[in-house]
């Protein structure tokens, strides 16, 4: 199936693996409704898109997701339903367990697991009631391998494949779809904004995002997935996707392997 006339809302879409999606899908005839917590931010990628006319800005915070049942009413008025919802929000951690503060865990939690979860739970009577709709979450390759620095972010993404998973047998009946998009090192500012222990951003890029993949060439990749309704991608180096496969088939080996990891 294709995407055009879809009806798509992206969280996370002011920078980024979001912001490149917007604007890719906005070439194929979508109408798009972009939210982060950066309005301003949001208006430049608007502006960026093929036909800003059928874009529409909402400004949406996930760690304040108490409010969400009028974020979803807001979001349905303005197009007059959703088709897809990207789950796309997050962020990310660069800090040993010893060393994390426990209300960093739970920022963590609350933005990347509470808040794409309670986003979800909001939106879907509206999918029940058509009979149609589509998740498309960005998790991680790191929600399938737990690697050091990143234990509640790894925590997190875990969690979201466990909800997901569980949600997908349950609307199968009601025609919804779930696909799960599992990135490996995309160059973002991720690195740059990932949570210290003490709450604080790293504020600087790792190498090996700085040497990851282009958003503008994920966000085609994501693209097409979401069109082919794939339940579960990995768009990632070769390394990245062998650990996928390793973890299945050779766990010991690639806990060796992730021993050897650098951890400061």
């Amino acid at each position: 199936m294709g995407l055009e006339n879809k009806i798509i809302w992206i969280t996370g879409a002011s920078s980024g693996i979001g912001k490149s999606l917007a604007i890719h899908l906005s070439q194929q005839n979508t109408k798009l409704i972009l939210s982060s917590r950066k309005e301003s931010s949001l208006n430049e990628v608007k502006k960026m898109c093929n036909n800003p006319d059928n874009v529409s800005v909402l400004p949406l915070d996930l760690e304040d997701y108490s409010n969400f049942s009028d974020k979803v009413q807001q979001a349905i008025s303005v197009f007059g339903r959703i088709d897809i919802l990207v789950n796309n929000g997050g962020i990310s951690q660069r800090s040993l367990a010893k060393n994390t503060n426990i209300s960093v865990d739970k920022r963590l939690m609350d933005i990347n697991y509470l808040g794409t979860v309670a986003l979800t739970k909001e939106i879907l009577p509206h999918f029940i009631e058509n009979k149609s709709g589509h998740f498309v979450v960005t998790t991680s390759i790191v929600g399938k391998i737990g690697t050091p620095l990143r234990s509640t972010y790894a925590a997190s993404k875990h969690a979201l494949h466990g909800f997901f998973d569980s949600l997908r047998a349950e609307v199968h009946q009601d025609n919804i779809k779930v696909t799960m998009v599992c990135p490996g090192f995309v160059t973002t500012n991720v690195s740059k904004n990932a949570l210290t222990g003490d709450g604080t951003p790293q504020d600087k890029m790792d190498t090996a995002t700085a040497n990851g993949i282009h958003p503008d060439r994920f966000a085609k990749i994501m693209a097409k997935a979401i069109s082919k309704e794939k339940e579960e991608v990995y768009i990632a180096g070769a390394k990245e996707k062998l650990g996928v496969y390793a973890k299945r088939f050779y766990p010991k080996l690639l806990s060796r392997m992730i021993r050897k990891l650098s951890v400061t």
